[in-house]
């Protein structure tokens, strides 16, 4: 058999196997994960203006942040305070039950716009969120994520302009994890499942409830990589064929 043949007869094996390889991949992504989540807040990040970043929670669901005691400097009486309390952030895990691709509800998020010394607040906190997953998966996974904190000067004569907001990072998680030989991925999709809203807002001294959707994806292998190293060799054998032949 001529060493052409050869590798030709390789490479056409070898995408007939990585189709067909390809096709049963996605027929083995059809399944359906189950389980439970919880979360804790990490260190956070503060902005360039957060001279004196006040926070307590890390390691746990509840994050706080930011001074209440907005108090003049002049004032020596508690009449002369004004104390809402430190804006907030908790996070209750939730069960979930769901397939590749479709968005569900991940977590619920409760935050608190209290009322805060300039400086003393924080820019980014990352979330560490858990997953303990049923049988047959019968795996944990941690994914790592961040949210925005954007803390608003207030203004006495306009209440919609004291919103302070919360915002996901959605591009910052690349884990993944392997079941049945297959790699896949949490994505956090927002905080509505039917339209794209990666932020909420919450006006002074009051709280919004909202929840955290999510969808798994699955990773595809590169099948095509091997092939085109096989079609790399192919095709300098069959020049030195040629130059030898004529």
């Amino acid at each position: 058999m001529k060493l052409s043949l050869v590798f030709a007869t390789t490479i056409s094996s070898f995408f007939v196997s990585a189709t067909t390889g390809f096709g049963f991949s996605g027929q083995a992504h059809a399944v359906t994960f189950s389980g439970i989540s919880s979360g804790t807040w990490g260190n956070p990040t503060p902005e360039n203006i957060d001279t004196k970043p006040t926070y307590t929670g890390v390691g746990s669901n509840t994050f706080i942040w930011g001074d209440p005691n907005v108090c003049p400097a002049s004032s020596n009486t508690p009449s002369g305070c004004t104390i809402t309390g430190s804006n907030k952030l908790t996070l209750d895990g939730s069960s979930f039950s769901t397939d590749i691709n479709s968005a569900f509800k991940i977590a619920d998020l409760t935050y608190f716009n209290g009322t805060v010394l300039k400086g003393t607040s924080v820019g980014f906190v990352p979330l560490n969120l858990n997953l303990s997953f049923n049988p047959p998966t019968g795996i944990s996974e941690v994914f790592d994520f961040k949210f925005g904190l954007v803390n608003t000067p207030n203004d006495p004569t306009n209440t919609e302009d004291n919103a302070d907001f919360v915002f996901l990072d959605t591009s910052l998680n690349n884990r993944s994890f392997t079941f049945e030989g297959n790699k896949y991925t949490l994505e956090l999709t927002g905080f509505n499942p039917d339209i794209p809203q990666i932020s909420i807002n919450a006006l002074e001294g009051a709280t919004t409830r909202t929840a955290i959707y999510a969808k798994f994806k699955s990773i595809p292998e590169p099948p095509l990589v091997a092939g085109l190293f096989l079609l790399g060799i192919y095709m300098i054998s069959r020049k030195k064929f040629l130059e030898k032949k004529y």
